[in-house]
Formats: structure tokens, sequence, C-alpha cells
């Protein structure tokens, strides 16, 4: 799966955002040793996880992982079996859903049929008895961050659908909750309105200040909205890193597998000298030059994961590249703006190379059974030993 690019955030003529390196910040949220069982079942297991104030968090992992139970757990639906949540410092474990400074945006959006736009989103603050003119002024407020001024009589039923996203989102900011959960928020719109509104959430976040964390199975999601993500599976969370250092630099086997698209190599490591490291990986096979790699012995078995778009396909043998082999085109996957070359070696081995489609269809270079040259380089590729 090719993953969005990364938009920078904030932009980068400022000071960087990153408050995760910085030993003296004091998160918002913290998990502590948390797990959550139900019956014999671990939903989570042993957490520990801090996010900070004014972060875009992500929560990422297939079905099942327990992102969902951690976003229950910040609202108040579930208590932790084992140990603490806090926000803002406080302990979160006796407070119930209605008294803690969070609010949740559904995937349904869950707006009310026969309220206008303007109702919905003031519902929650004449709830809580607020004078008539605060409540106009924050709607007022609400419907010029989400650009829904010229919607706010309609009913939910005449407007769009990415219209209703950013009413159910305007309606859980407008009570300016400490922090905003968002589960599968874009699940509902299909993909070309989805990719639009999450730039528009990513900027509201950004000029409210809200620490937003958004519960998602999309890759490209995750990777275009989030400042962090947290990759999590059976109750675990495997990396929490910035979307660029969890794609280029994955800990795992598993996080260089789950996000985007990886080639995977098993060999056996080796270090020739102090400046160079190698992967033997098929009998025949010169080894795969690599960058040499601290804490993992010699002789030890690895991984080598390195992404199709680093990976160059020719016709000739080039010179200029540390490593390269030989193989013939087995499949393409035309995807518009880029193919995806499937060369088989002749060790048997399949390798994905990605090139942009620069020239149109009818004049491209490499077509099915052509044999080619794949070449990358050392820096190309990271070396996994779990």
């Amino acid at each position: 799966m090719a993953v969005a690019p990364h938009k920078p955030r904030p932009n980068p003529n400022q000071n960087v955002f990153a408050p995760w390196d910085d030993p003296d910040a004091v998160p918002l949220i913290r998990f502590k040793n948390v797990s959550k069982r139900f019956g014999d079942f671990t939903a989570i297991d042993d957490l520990t996880l801090d996010i900070y104030e004014r972060e875009f968090f992500a929560l990422l992992g297939p079905s099942g992982c327990g992102k969902t139970t951690m976003m229950r757990m910040l609202a108040g639906f579930e208590r932790a079996t084992e140990g603490t949540i806090t926000l803002g410092g406080q302990d979160m474990g006796g407070i119930p859903p209605n008294e803690r400074p969070v609010n949740m945006m559904f995937q349904s959006y869950a707006l009310f049929p026969h309220l206008s736009v303007w109702d919905n989103i003031a519902f929650g603050l004449k709830r809580d008895k607020l004078p008539k003119d605060k409540i106009e002024a924050r709607v007022s407020e609400m419907l010029r961050l989400t650009r829904l001024e010229q919607f706010a009589k309609r009913k939910p039923h005449q407007i769009s659908g990415g219209q209703r996203q950013r009413v159910a989102l305007a309606r859980a900011l407008a009570k300016a909750p400490k922090l905003l959960l968002l589960d599968e928020p874009l699940g509902a719109l299909d993909r070309k309105l989805r990719e639009e509104t999450q730039f528009e959430l990513m900027d509201i976040q950004e000029k409210t200040g809200t620490t937003f964390v958004i519960v998602t199975h999309d890759q490209e999601e995750a990777m275009t909205v989030a400042s962090r993500i947290a990759v999590m599976d059976h109750g675990k969370i495997i990396q929490v890193d910035t979307p660029a250092r969890v794609y280029e630099q994955p800990s795992s086997v598993y996080v260089a597998d789950f996000i985007g698209d990886v080639n995977l190599i098993e060999g056996v490591y080796t270090r020739p000298t102090p400046e160079r490291g190698e992967i033997a990986y098929a009998e025949g096979e010169p080894p795969i030059a690599v960058d040499p790699v601290d804490g993992i012995t010699i002789g030890t078995r690895v991984t080598y994961a390195i992404r199709p778009e680093k990976i160059r396909v020719s016709r000739e043998e080039p010179d200029d590249r540390a490593n390269r082999a030989f193989g013939k085109i087995i499949d393409i996957g035309y995807l518009g703006n880029t193919s995806t070359y499937h060369v088989e070696l002749s060790t048997g081995q399949m390798v994905k190379a990605a090139m942009t489609n620069a020239s149109r269809i009818a004049r491209r270079e490499f077509t099915w059974d052509d044999e080619v040259w794949l070449s990358w380089r050392e820096t190309a590729g990271v070396v996994l030993a779990k």
C-alpha cells in the first residue's frame, strides 16, 4: 500500500514541535503499566505511554489490537484492570465520563436529525446551562472554524457527508475539551473527500490547540495527520514515533511490514570491516551491503527491509550503487503516478520496485518478462533483528 506524504507540522520555518524529545516536558496523558482484561482475554497488556498537549496522536493497528479499548478507557467507558491513567496530572480512575475534560467523535457522527446544524453544535452547551450570549458566541466561533456559517439553519440530511463530519467536529470542540477522541472519524467518507478532510482536521487541530487522539486502521490517514503514531499489536505498543521515523526506521519486522509496502529479505549479518556491514542471503549471490549496525552480533539471522521506491530498475548493470541484482519482471502494478514492478531474482526471491511514471504508458521502458537490473544504495534499507 502506498503511503501518503506526511505534511510537516508545524511550519518548518517555526520551532519544531517535539515535546516528546524534551526531558522536562510534562505529558498531558499518561498511561502507566495499564492492563485491561475481559475475563481470560487481555485487551491491553502492561502498557505505558505519554501523550503531550497539542499533539495529534494516532493509535494504529489491525482490528482487535487494543486501540479502541485504549480510547474507551480515556473516555471513561472502561476502567483499567491494573495501572493508572492520568490526564493533566489527575488520576482518571474513578471519574465518570461526563465529568472528564474529554469529548469523543464517532464514525457515525451521531448528529440529531431533527435539529439544525446550529442546534447540534449548541446542544452540549445548552445542557451545561451556559448563558445564551456565550452559547451564541461559541457556536458562531465553531461555525467559522469549520466553515459552516452558510449551513447553520440546515438539518443534517440537507448537507453532505463531509459537512456532517465538520458539524460533529464543531459540536465536539464547542465545550473546549482538553482532549478530543476520534474513533475512525473519516471512515464513512469516500477516498477523495477523506483525503481532503484529513488536512482540514489538521488545520482545525492546530488552530484550536486541542490534543487529538485518533483511532484508525488506515495507514495513510495516520501518516498524514499525526504528529506521532503508536503502532499496536495484541494489546502492546510495538513502536511510538513520528510518521517519518516509523516509515524509514521501523523498530521491528512487524512495523516495517504493517506500514506501507516493503521487501523483506532474510539473511545472516556479517561485518567484514568496521565501516561496512553485509547480509548474506542466498548462496552464489553477492551479499547486501549495509551500514554497520551496532548491537547486532556477527552471525545473527536478521531481516533486511527495503521500500520499493528505494530500488532503481535499469536495463544495464549499474556501476554507481553498492547493491545490485539481476532478474525478470513477472508482474506490473500500474497505480497512475507510479508503477510497481515485481521482479523475480535467480534465487526465486520476489522483489518489488516502484518507479514514477514520468512518461505516458506507450513510451515506458519496461514491460512483462523483461530482464532487468535492480540496484540500491547501502543506506536504503534497514537491518532488523526482531
